[in-house]
């Protein structure tokens, strides 16, 4: 347990204490401090205090803080490959397949793991023990830049800017089929869906707004596979595959569930590779969606100073995106 104390100065009379707590604990969120007293945790010259109690000049406060307890996920020396890194904020490029916080079925392995490991256990704990220093996520088959957050007033800063969607999220993804448009906004709601709970939809009752912009990179249209013999290739023949394909960027201006693979597939794209919004059978191999989080923009919580993180695509991205530059039109690798 730790102890802090505070003299109340005649500048702060008639404040209450939980304000005045939050703005001498700029570490820890109004909602933290608010659930220490509830629980008693606050007492002014010796008398437990309510939330809503207004201070007094020559108030003496004993803030009584129990220690964060330590995470039950265990530490895992699992290489990581880190974009930038500071003592606030830590940013990865998580591969395909890792998943980033515990859950049933994943305990270990995660990119949790991993970084409690990397950091030596200084994380942000805002999240709890089982996501300690993630601000935001991607699924398990997108691969990209992540940030991290080492302390709370880090994570208390990047979560407005999350909130206030100032920071920048630039995905680039290959969907099904040609978009004709060269860019355009996707404004449709996304909410659980009302029979698949794993799902999203566009159709739910409870949707929340969602906005993503689309902005077409390449498009290869009548790709030639037939007969072709690629590792990434499934089966030699192809038949009944999709063969026109789009290289997009994807910028998020909200930050929903699955967003960018519900509102490709709302139109009529789902992004390669997606077997929950996109067609069954695939033509490639490449366990799951072709969804790569390329740019990550945020105002650094210390500095203020705007940074950018380019998370270069993943091999089988870039070797997929080879070969159907070769075979575009029927062209010969």
């Amino acid at each position: 347990m730790e102890e802090l104390r505070f003299s109340v100065s005649n500048e702060a009379k008639g404040e209450r204490v939980d304000k005045y707590l939050a703005g001498r604990m700029p570490d820890k969120t109004r909602s933290f401090i608010q659930k220490l007293i509830k629980e008693e945790g606050v007492t002014a010259n010796g008398n437990v205090l309510k939330a809503n109690y207004k201070l007094c000049a020559g108030d003496e406060l004993l803030v009584s803080v129990p220690r964060a307890r330590e995470p039950d996920i265990i530490p895992e020396d699992i290489p990581l490959s880190i974009l930038y890194e500071d003592d606030d904020v830590l940013v990865v490029d998580k591969p395909k397949g890792m998943v980033v916080h515990p859950a049933p079925g994943h305990y270990s392995g995660t990119l949790v793991n991993a970084v409690l490991y990397h950091c030596k256990g200084r994380l942000s704990g805002i999240n709890g023990i089982m996501r300690p220093g993630i601000v935001h996520r991607i699924d398990m088959d997108t691969t990209g830049s992540l940030l991290i957050c080492k302390n709370d007033l880090a994570h208390q800063k990047m979560a407005v800017q999350l909130k206030e969607h100032s920071i920048t999220r630039k995905y680039h993804a290959i969907v099904h089929g040609i978009l004709k448009d060269g860019e355009g906004t996707i404004s449709l709601p996304i909410g659980r869906h009302p029979v698949d709970r794993k799902k999203m939809s566009t159709h739910a009752v409870n949707a929340k707004d969602a906005v993503t912009h689309f902005k077409v990179i390449r498009r290869f249209d009548n790709c030639a596979l037939s007969g072709l013999r690629h590792p990434l290739i499934r089966n030699a023949s192809c038949q009944g595959h999709q063969k026109d394909f789009t290289y997009v960027e994807c910028t998020l201006e909200t930050g929903r569930t699955h967003q960018i693979r519900v509102h490709m597939a709302s139109i009529g794209h789902p992004v390669l590779g997606d077997e929950v919004y996109g067609p069954a059978k695939c033509p490639f191999k490449l366990q799951g969606q072709t969804l790569h989080a390329k740019i990550l923009g945020i105002e650094h919580p210390s500095t203020g100073k705007y940074m950018e993180f380019d998370a270069p695509l993943p091999e089988y991205f870039q070797d997929l995106l080879d070969l159907l530059e070769g075979r575009k039109m029927g062209g010969n690798t």
